[in-house]
């Protein structure tokens, strides 16, 4: 499939641009309050508790947003959701150019921007179906998502890094609000020109607690849903020890300033997008699984290279490597998933995939812990590479073969949806 199939529908190329312009935007402002974490405390457990505010309601809430998306417009559900991030960064941005910022502001804000992603992301996810129109497009779709995401990935950490070195921290704030009012025209365009992207279902709808275990029983009934998820649990857990010791490794490991802060980030970008041109030349669900499974192996190896290393151009090295693992497990798994999930329950399946990601910040909070007790930063992060591993192998060998009887086209067959064509994956 020609990488521009998905940017053949006007609906979903202006969205991937506009997309890009947010996505920018808030790796800037993720940069600059990790770093502005540390500035205010110096201290690796408070680093890590700011990771926690801004996940932690995600990992709670994700699983019912995910029944939003099948109750609400989507657009309009985007709209809103696009309107309070701009309104999140609007108030970091007025704090930090005051001088009124404090740690204290710090963490209530990122609990704000928290319940706001808990909805954001499963909806961003399922309205890129919504907006490509058609399934054979979706894995096309997900791979331009995931190149997107890490483009980003690689040009925000960095910019912001210029921006703290040679202006005020204020300033990424400030661009983050901005750079989300591109996408929020694009779906008020959406909105004039088509109708709802959700429709009401015919007859009663099930309570919202009982339409999210039907979700979460779907998944336990199925080994080809069950499996990507443990694994995105358990790398969101033990695989971002170097992320979130990030500033701390820039400045007591390599003795840097916020400019080598900002290359580390952008390593793990570069990283990232190469491994989503990888994944993007899949030829089967079992190929893809494969390279899902060597993912948490290359987290492992990029970490252990961070945690051992004091020359930058190493640790540079290992955080790309530490990317390209991340890439490897989530796009790979977020690909796996929206091919094999039915397509009443993908909401609520991407809701779990959000939870599933946002433990993440119970990692954090215990890297944090980790690192400021005895055992040091540094043995941290060997520790976690060390789980992360042998995750992966475990992965790995169960997913040997393909499992009985399943079907082909969906668990283990070509990544063909709908078409017979050749079909690119990756995700974001």
């Amino acid at each position: 499939m020609p990488a521009s199939r998905a940017l053949n529908v006007p609906a979903y190329r202006r969205f991937f641009l506009a997309q890009g312009v947010s996505l920018v935007g808030n790796w800037l402002s993720l940069t600059a309050t990790g770093w502005l974490a540390y500035e205010l405390t110096r201290d690796a457990f408070s680093l890590g508790l700011v990771v926690f505010a801004q996940q932690l309601p995600v990992l709670l809430l994700a699983p019912l947003a995910g029944v939003l998306g099948d109750r609400f417009d989507l657009r309009r559900l985007f709209v809103g959701l696009q309107i309070g991030c701009a309104l999140h960064a609007a108030a970091l941005a007025a704090l930090s150019l005051s001088g009124r910022l404090t740690y204290d502001w710090l963490v209530a804000l990122a609990v704000l921007r928290g319940l706001v992603n808990a909805a954001e992301f499963p909806t961003r996810q399922s309205l890129t179906l919504d907006l490509v129109g058609d399934r054979a497009r979706l894995p096309n779709a997900i791979a331009l998502n995931s190149s997107l995401f890490n483009l980003a990935r690689m040009l925000g950490p960095a910019g912001a890094g210029l921006i703290i070195a040679h202006a005020r921290v204020g300033w990424c704030y400030v661009l983050d609000a901005a750079s989300c009012v591109p996408v929020i025209l694009v779906m008020l365009r959406e909105l004039r020109r088509s109708p709802p992207a959700v429709r009401p279902a015919d007859g009663p709808r099930p309570h919202p607690l009982r339409a999210l275990a039907e979700g979460l029983g779907h998944v336990v009934r199925s080994p080809g849903l069950r499996g990507p998820l443990l694994l995105v649990a358990l790398t969101a857990f033990t695989g971002f020890a170097a992320a979130t010791l990030a500033p701390l490794v820039a400045r007591e490991f390599l003795h840097g300033d916020a400019r080598m802060l900002g290359w580390l980030q952008g390593a793990v970008g570069i990283g990232a997008l190469g491994s989503a041109l990888v994944l993007s030349r899949s030829r089967s669900v079992a190929h893809l699984e494969r390279r899902v499974g060597w993912g948490p192996l290359a987290i492992a190896a990029g970490q252990a290279v961070c945690a051992c290393s004091a020359a930058p151009a190493l640790t540079l090295v290992g955080m790309t490597v530490f990317g390209a693992g991340i890439v490897l497990t989530y796009a790979g798994s977020n690909t796996l998933l929206q091919l094999r999930v039915e397509a009443d329950k993908r909401n609520r399946v991407m809701g779990l995939f959000s939870t599933a990601q946002s433990v993440y910040p119970l990692g954090g909070l215990a890297v944090g812990a980790l690192a400021a007790s005895p055992l040091g930063p540094r043995a941290t992060i060997l520790l976690n590479a060390a789980v992360c591993g042998l995750g992966g192998w475990v992965y790995l060998r169960s997913h040997r073969r393909p499992g009985p009887g399943a079907p082909a086209g969906r668990e283990n067959g070509e990544l063909r949806p709908e078409s017979k064509s050749p079909t690119p994956v990756g995700s974001c």
